[in-house]
């Protein structure tokens, strides 16, 4: 969740990020951008648009740590 923090603010021109939220093959695939929203639909907050989102870092890093206190028992 951080590195995507990371690589949403490098923006659209950057060939990770347009790995990170590219279009799907032929074949159905999950990209890294699904798992992202599954994580923030576990976490509750499905509706957030995350990559506005993470060009706030403290926001950004907030939600991360609200995510991955979730996730861990």
């Amino acid at each position: 969740m951080r590195w995507t923090g990371h690589v949403a603010r490098k923006g659209e021109r950057s060939g990770v990020y347009r790995g990170l939220v590219g279009k799907r093959e032929v074949i159905p695939r999950r990209r890294w951008e699904d798992n992202i929203k599954m994580d923030l639909k576990k976490g509750g907050c499905g509706s957030v648009d995350w990559i506005e989102l993470a060009q706030d870092r403290d926001r950004w890093r907030a939600l991360v740590n609200a995510v991955t206190n979730v996730r861990v028992p």
